[in-house]
């Protein structure tokens, strides 16, 4: 099933609010957000006795912070983060410190370690996904670049697919597709982590 020409409108709607509520965030707000994200998290690697995890750097006022990945490093977690080479799958390379990032396009921040590949992904078993929105059915509304699901399916089946969001991001029902790579949980600062029912 593809997505209709009233689902794509709905989508870009999507887009536009949420975006324009992220932006409107102040920096206390958002501070706190990370906090509270990254304490949830930890404790979600740590119940789960996760030991390779895969995230992301977080830009602007999208929901986290690096504070998790140190802290799971401290821990002896492998941490992975992802590149992006154009319309392909991401691909990634260990998190090693902050020292260890550079600015790359599209304004983010990417490991500059050695790539290990769009299969790296495989190796995960968490994997933090930005999103706009994730609905509980799963579906995770992203910018729209795709660089997600075309890197989704690579993981490995028993993998977390944690979908990051604020409170009010994680909604009731979103538009989706049928190449859409459903998450299994979402993490949001007030709720924590929440499996969600596939």
């Amino acid at each position: 099933m593809t997505l209709s020409a009233e689902d794509g409108a709905l989508k870009k709607q999507w887009r536009t609010r949420l975006l324009a509520d992220r932006s409107s965030l102040t920096e206390a707000t958002h501070s706190w957000q990370a906090s509270r994200l990254a304490a949830a998290a930890s404790k979600y690697i740590a119940d789960l006795g996760a030991e390779t995890v895969c995230g992301y750097v977080p830009i602007g006022s999208e929901p986290g912070t690096l504070a998790l990945f140190d802290g799971l490093r401290e821990h002896g977690r492998r941490v992975l983060l992802p590149i992006v080479v154009g319309a392909q799958p991401l691909q990634w390379a260990e998190y090693t410190g902050a020292d260890s990032l550079r600015p790359a396009g599209y304004g983010l921040r990417e490991p500059v370690g050695t790539r290990l590949g769009e299969h790296a992904v495989g190796d995960a078993d968490v994997v933090f996904v930005p999103a706009l929105a994730v609905d509980g059915r799963g579906v995770r509304l992203g910018r729209g670049a795709g660089h997600y699901d075309r890197s989704l399916p690579l993981a490995h089946p028993r993998a977390r697919l944690v979908g990051v969001v604020d409170d009010n991001e994680f909604v009731t029902d979103l538009p989706g597709e049928a190449h859409d790579v459903r998450m299994n949980a979402v993490l949001t600062p007030g709720r924590g982590v929440v499996t969600l029912p596939l």
